[in-house]
């Protein structure tokens, strides 16, 4: 009975070859790493990908941190630092937007997901690390990875205020993005 149900946990839980570290600054420091989940969101994950090697998101803010709930990042075009923060969150790169990938994945802990706006075919560049559980985002987001390490980095990022969880002043930086495959 054991090895069954030791199988079907590991036949649901998705592949990953591919990983993202992320090297942050600010009140929080360290590296967090993530795996991208191909298999589940490859074109969600094929975008990330390209901006990371891009560089496209290397100096770019955790702009909107809700504690308890989720950090979000990735405005690759308002969301670095040195620019107006007013307009962090806003953006997303040159690329199209991108078609949903639903999954049967849980919003658990540590899961990654692409943030959008009310159009469900929206997600671009943002993404967003959960700090705890969110059922309600359920088959509602796209899940694209899964933190591995660092989630004492994630638990040290600077938090937002109010309800929309906008970082004021001086915002943690994902100061280098790597794919590591």
């Amino acid at each position: 009975m054991r090895k069954l149900v030791l199988l079907a946990a590991l036949a649901a839980t998705p592949a990953a070859a591919t990983e993202l570290e992320i090297d942050v600054s600010g009140e929080a420091e360290g590296t967090i790493t993530i795996d991208l989940f191909e298999d589940v969101a490859p074109q969600h994950v094929e975008r990330i990908t390209t901006l990371a090697e891009e560089g496209a998101y290397d100096d770019v803010v955790f702009h909107r941190v809700i504690d308890g709930f989720m950090a979000q990042t990735g405005d690759v075009e308002f969301g670095r630092m040195g620019q107006d923060m007013r307009m962090a969150g806003t953006g997303g790169s040159e690329m199209p937007d991108l078609p949903p990938e639903f999954s049967d994945i849980s919003f658990e802990r540590g899961v990654v997901g692409m943030a959008r706006s009310q159009d469900p075919a929206s997600a671009n560049s943002q993404f967003f690390i959960m700090f705890a559980p969110a059922p309600h985002l359920n088959n509602e987001y796209t899940v694209v990875g899964e933190v591995t390490g660092g989630m004492d980095v994630v638990d040290q990022i600077k938090r937002g205020e109010g309800r929309g969880g906008a970082v004021l002043g001086q915002p943690d930086v994902m100061s280098e993005v790597r794919v590591v495959e």
